[in-house]
Parts: C-alpha cells; sequence; structure tokens
C-alpha cells in the first residue's frame, strides 16, 4: 500500500474484499458525545462489476426512504462514486447485527415497492434516470447472499493488522 491517504476508502484494498459485505468504516466522536458510525455496505465486487445508474439511483431513493422505518439513527445513506455500493451513517447506534437486521428490513421493503419514492422532477434531481425493477434486482441479489454479509475479505486475503 502507498502512503495513507485521509479518506478511509482509499485505504482499503479493493482487490481483496469480498463482496457483497457489510462492514464498519469509521467512527467519529462529537463535541457534545455523540458518536457517528459509518457503515459500507458494499453490493458489487469492485472493479469486476458495478450497479447500472437508473438502478443504483432507485435503489437509493428506495433504502433512503425505507430505511427510515426501521431506525430512527439514520444520519445519510448515500451511493458510492464508483456504483459498487452505499455508505450508511448511524447515530448513537453500534449494534452491528441489528445494522444487518435494519438493512435486511429495508432490502426486503425495496422488494415490496411498487414505485420508486420521490421520482418527479419537483423531488428529484434527475427523475427520468430511475429503473424500479433495476432496484429490485439489486436488492434481491444482495439478499440471497446475507449469509456472507460478515465476511469483508477473500478467503485467506485479509490484511495484516
Amino acid at each position: 500500500m502507498t502512503q495513507k491517504m485521509n479518506v478511509e476508502s482509499f485505504n482499503l484494498d479493493h482487490t481483496i474484499v469480498d463482496a457483497p459485505f457489510v462492514r464498519l468504516a469509521g467512527i467519529k466522536e462529537g463535541i457534545n458525545g455523540d458518536v457517528i458510525n459509518k457503515y459500507d455496505i458494499r453490493f458489487k465486487q469492485p472493479n469486476k462489476e458495478h450497479m447500472e445508474m437508473p438502478a443504483l439511483h432507485s435503489l437509493e431513493h428506495l433504502m433512503a426512504e425505507n430505511i427510515r422505518n426501521h431506525t430512527d439513527k439514520v444520519v445519510d445513506l448515500s451511493p458510492m462514486g464508483c456504483q459498487t455500493g452505499f455508505y450508511l451513517s448511524l447515530i448513537n447506534h453500534d449494534d452491528y447485527e441489528d445494522v444487518l437486521v435494519i438493512l435486511e428490513k429495508t432490502l426486503n421493503d425495496v422488494l415490496a415497492a411498487t414505485e420508486v419514492p420521490a421520482c418527479n422532477e419537483v423531488q428529484c434531481g434527475w427523475a427520468a434516470s430511475h429503473s424500479l425493477e433495476g432496484a429490485q434486482a439489486i436488492a434481491k441479489e444482495m439478499l440471497s447472499k446475507k449469509e456472507g454479509w460478515r465476511n469483508i475479505y477473500q478467503e485467506g486475503k485479509a490484511p495484516a493488522e
């Protein structure tokens, strides 16, 4: 690895991870004691596959809206520019197992959806770029691999501590 970067994910060796996975990517403590836990929810194998933009866009709308039905701790849910996953930031919530449950419930909401929320020119900056079917296909694939969400690295390739 080269020099340590300021952005946590730039220090992650993307050649040894094994998507899909959910990993704690960072913890920040505020001056008043609030703690933000940032999770890397990786749907696709880096540099091998990615989510197409209309599907990713709809998945973002669906997850951002529905995840808040399962917890009031969401600060933000944001897609990665590389189109392989999302970052989820939660305040004062560090229960990894519960995060997995919340994610599973949210992805099941995506599968049950009949429309993409806020998919119009008033509420969305690129309303023409959506695919409910694409979002549901991604959610279905992610759910089918949920037993592996805890496994971040390819077998035998975890980085040295």
